[in-house]
This record gives structure tokens, sequence and C-alpha cells, in this order.
């Protein structure tokens, strides 16, 4: 389902990076319907040289982690694997100033679900409450096309000053929820691969993320399936469902 065109992303969940690939092999490319999509090549081999890879970490992010935080153990492993881990800081708040995602997100949104609002079929969702989907496509409508398309400007801006910046290095550690990352990457497009590197007090499993160039998901997924072979992270199973 099309939420929002700009933003919407087809991408693998599975129990290892070695799956991902595989599942990505088959969905990467274009079915030659959608002119916004390309076709790049996928040189996946699962093989990796640390002693040639960029591999950095964000230190502005990792500083504000405790000193006993699995996000270092993470960086152990890597340089333990033979990689020359450079400390850098992630363009953030200087690159992000204001919320872009949201009126993307909404005006978009609220373009693809037009005649679901406008024939008041929206009625039908049972979820009404406050900034859920019929509301939030309801209230989009008012969002004025100056600030989508202003939106866009800095968006285009982003997606320089981030793959100038990523231009430096193959790999990028970040931790999974530090700063605003995760937004920035979902609107420059720059390929991720989320990994469970540990758990917290209650169990939960917690994820550490690997940021990529554009196009480039082969080198991030061989450098997460390095760190899977040398951790066991990826094949734990919750009580109730060990083999």
């Amino acid at each position: 389902m099309v939420l929002c065109w700009s933003l919407d992303k087809a991408g693998p969940i599975c129990r290892s990076a070695e799956d991902c690939a595989v599942v990505f092999n088959y969905i990467h490319g274009t079915d030659g319907k959608d002119y916004g999509s390309v076709d790049k090549n996928f040189n996946y081999d699962g093989v990796v040289d640390f002693k040639k890879l960029r591999v950095a970490y964000a230190e502005n992010y990792f500083k504000k982690l405790a000193a006993d935080a699995p996000e270092r153990k993470v960086l152990e492993v890597y340089r333990s694997l033979g990689a020359d881990i450079k400390a850098v800081d992630f363009p953030d708040s200087s690159v992000y100033p204001v919320n872009l995602i949201s009126v993307i997100l909404n005006a978009e949104s609220a373009a693809a679900f037009d005649e679901l609002t406008r024939t008041n079929r929206d009625d039908l969702i049972e979820r009404q409450d406050k900034g859920f989907w019929p509301n939030s496509f309801r209230a989009a409508r008012l969002i004025p096309a100056v600030e989508y398309i202003n939106a866009n400007r800095y968006r285009y801006n982003l997606c320089k000053t981030v793959n100038d910046f990523m231009k430096d290095y193959d790999v990028v550690i970040v931790p999974s929820f530090a700063g605003r990352q995760l937004s920035i990457t979902n609107l420059t497009g720059n390929p991720v691969v989320v990994m469970p590197m540990g758990f917290n007090q209650s169990g939960s499993p917690l994820s550490i993320t690997l940021i990529g160039n554009l196009y480039d998901e082969a080198t991030i997924l061989a450098a997460a399936r390095a760190y899977q072979d040398k951790t066991d992270f990826n094949k734990k199973h919750p009580e109730k469902f060990k083999e």
C-alpha cells in the first residue's frame, strides 16, 4: 500500500544479514512501471576486506552513551575484525533543523488517500483518535503548497550534504535511535542495516545501525554479516520460540 511515495521503501526483515541479501537480490530494481525508480547493480558476495573498507562511527552520538553501553562493544567487534574505525560527526541538527518529514509525509499521504477522504469512507476506519490516519489525511489538506514545495527544497540540500559526507566512508556505525539520523536517512534514501547487538535488562533486543552510500546495500550487508559471523545475537530466539 502506498502511503507516501517519496518516502516509502521496500526492504527485507530477516533472521540474518545474509538472508536479507538473498531477499534484496530479488526485490531490488524496477519493474519499468515506476519512472521514479532505478535499477542498480547489487554486487553482493558476502566478503569484506576491513583493511580496505572505510568504516566510521558517529562520535557525536556515541559520546552521549554510557561508558558501558552495548553499542561500544560493537565497535570493539569491528576492530577485532581489522576495521580501522574513524570518529566522525554525523550531520544532524545543522542540516536538519526543522521537521521536514511531517510536512512531506502528511501532504503526500493525504493525496494518496484523497478519494477515501472526499467520499467520507474514512469514517469507516475504526480508529478516529487525534493524530491517527483518518484525521491526519483530513488535516493535511490544509497544508499550503508553498510549505510542501519548500520542504522538498530543504530536502534536496539535505540529500546533497549527506551524500557529500558519505563519499568518504563505506560504512558509518550509529546507535539506532540516536539524534535525527532516522529522519535524515529516511529523507535521503541512504540504505541502512539494523541488526541485533544485545538485550536490555528486561530481555528485549537492542540494535545497532550501519549506514551506507546510495545504491551500495551490498557493502553494509557484508559488513553486517561479518559482525554476525563473530557474534550470535541474530541466532537468539524468544523463550517460547526456541528451536
